[in-house]
């Protein structure tokens, strides 16, 4: 069976709690599911697979199956208890039928049925069956099998017992069709299903969910023994480890489960996934501030206690201790309070605590048992203290060099008369040659010109330090005049519009693409802002008498060149923006 919390629970027509009515979920679809585009028909799956995945994390469901038919219905078996079918003592009618047609109906609203689940500010099956142009909902269970069937979420007739099983035999089985009066589309996107029902399987180890696909025919079995560590191998595959075997920590604290996986690799890079209840929890919170507190708090005292801090150096901070981590953090609790419908952020305050001593404590036991793996990791957190304190240093030089006055550029940037940022533009050229063209052909009036040398280098793969002493993105930075990371300041930006301008062929490209991956990571808010455009300038010059095609790339030329089989066609190919004379380079770009 899949994980299993530790006391077992009754599950019966007295758990099924009754808050709502049903009525404005068909009028109102958007405050339910969010969206009516496919991610609203996602989530009516979603909905229904997260109530399987709660007697999973019970321990009564260890197999999940989720099929899509050709007619776009959805049929999702488990092997969990059944959903109750006996009277419900308030509204004295079959409990399924409560859970099919009233909101907020279910074993999770409340202390009975589920000690955990994943589904909290989810609102429960009967939005996926108000939402549905019918929906049949079939349940083993008690020796019986049974059914009810519903049409717009009205129940067609009572719940009935169309067979006698045998009384091992258990489980829930709903189908429905979603109906296309409501959705804007039918079609579903299997492979954004699949990652979240990867997740779901990651995180909760000894599941098996099958998802079958039969319009495409596509079956995919997910299940990972591992749980949360085969996640973090998962998240590594493409990655250099630290150590060979991630930290596993688990732990009961009261109510609260703690589970976290953590395995350093050789990137500079971190990532880190919370979740709460198996509901990835993309904004953090509670039990993600407990664990970056223990991890900080945890490699910093076996630094000291194993000499790699003296007694005089300054602490590491959590950026140091988090470059190069991949961390999954999973918590399990009863009734979990996220900040907002969008479930992104726990705020249940006792779980900072749990998760920081639970982490701490089974983090720095790990370190003790392993020193290996422990000397690799803190050496590396100790050199990105070293590189981050290098890269300050290189800041401040890069900031005290601000003026362009003062600092000689490469290439020598040929800047414009215009004062106002708002009317300048900047024009990033490779080399001297292209630099020469662009000079000339340039209104001088507000076009800048910015000659680098070569290819910069690729700062995805290089430390802040090492990119600040390279010194054409040194250059690039005081020409723009906004500074980088914490000290970035758009209101400095010198000119409104920066072009990169180079060649048209495969090496121009690469730099083009180094460019940009620059400004990505370092000034983003440039190209949020609209700030950064690329100039594309021609491959080729085709000339047939009198007319002149300026060509840019191979397809086209073999275009004009067919249209024109049967004349004489000079043909120029542009090694570079310096072999254009001024004239070109300004009419064609």
């Amino acid at each position: 069976m899949a994980q299993a919390t530790d006391s077992k629970q009754t599950y019966d027509a007295s758990n099924i709690q009754v808050l709502e009515g049903l009525e404005a979920v068909r009028r109102r679809p958007g405050m339910y599911i969010g969206s009516t585009d496919i991610r609203g028909l996602h989530h009516l799956i979603y909905e229904v697979v997260d109530n399987a995945v709660d007697e999973a994390l019970g321990g009564y469901c260890d197999t999940i199956l989720v099929t899509i038919h050709p007619d776009a219905s959805v049929t999702v078996s488990d092997n969990g208890r059944g959903i109750p079918v006996k009277k419900h003592p308030k509204t004295n009618t079959s409990a399924l039928e409560v859970v099919m047609t009233v909101l907020h109906a279910g074993g999770k609203f409340g202390s009975g049925g589920y000690a955990m689940s994943s589904g909290l500010h989810g609102v429960g099956v009967s939005v996926v069956n108000g939402l549905s142009e019918w929906f049949i909902a079939e349940v083993k269970r008690d020796g019986g099998l049974y059914q009810q069937e519903y049409r717009i979420g009205v129940p067609v007739a009572p719940v009935k017992k169309i067979a006698t099983i045998d009384k091992s035999e258990q489980g829930t089985t709903q189908t429905w069709m979603p109906d296309k009066t409501i959705f804007d589309t039918l079609e579903y996107n299997y492979d954004q299903i699949a990652q979240r029902f990867r997740e779901m399987a990651y995180l909760t180890r000894g599941l098996r969910i099958i998802f079958i696909d039969e319009r495409s025919d596509r079956e995919t079995t997910f299940y990972f023994e591992g749980g949360i560590t085969s996640f973090v191998r998962h998240l590594n595959k493409t990655k250099t480890p630290v150590h060979p075997k991630p930290f596993y920590i688990n732990r009961q604290v009261g109510d609260f489960i703690v589970e976290a996986a953590i395995q350093y690799n050789e990137s500079y890079g971190e990532s880190v996934h919370s979740f709460a209840n198996n509901i990835n929890t993309v904004d953090g919170g509670t039990h993600l501030t407990g664990f970056r507190s223990a991890l900080t708090r945890t490699i910093n005292d076996y630094a000291r206690k194993n000499g790699f801090l003296k007694e005089n150096d300054e602490s590491l901070t959590g950026e140091d201790v988090r470059e190069g981590l991949t961390a999954i953090v999973s918590v399990k609790l009863p009734d979990p309070q996220f900040e907002g419908q969008t479930k992104g952020k726990l705020g249940n305050a006792p779980m900072n605590g749990a998760v920081n001593s639970v982490v701490g404590e089974m983090l720095s036991q790990h370190l003790e048992e392993n020193p290996q793996a422990a000397k690799r990791i803190v050496e590396k957190c100790v050199n990105a203290a070293r590189a981050r304190n290098a890269a300050r240093k290189a800041r401040e030089l890069v900031q005290r060099k601000g003026s362009l006055e003062t600092f000689s550029l490469p290439g020598k940037l040929a800047d414009c008369s215009e004062r106002d940022p708002a009317r300048s533009e900047l024009y990033i050229v490779e080399g001297d040659s292209a630099g020469g063209s662009a000079k000339q052909g340039r209104d001088r009036r507000y076009q800048a010109i910015l000659p680098l040398r070569g290819k910069i280098l690729n700062v995805e793969k290089a430390r802040l330090d090492r990119m600040l002493q390279n010194t054409e993105i040194r250059s690039l930075i005081t020409a723009l005049g906004t500074s980088i990371g914490d000290q970035f300041d758009a209101s400095k930006l010198r000119y409104h519009r920066i072009i990169v301008m180079t060649d048209a062929d495969v090496d121009g490209a690469h730099i083009r693409t180094l460019l940009l991956t620059f400004f990505f990571r370092h000034m983003e808010t440039l190209i949020a802002d609209g700030r950064l455009y690329i100039a594309q300038p021609p491959l080729y010059r085709l000339q047939s008498g009198k007319d002149v095609h300026w060509v840019y790339n191979d397809e086209e030329r073999k275009e004009i060149m067919l249209r024109y089989k049967d004349k004489k066609v000079e043909l120029q190919r542009y090694k570079g923006l310096g072999e254009m004379n001024p004239e070109q380079l300004w009419d064609t770009t």
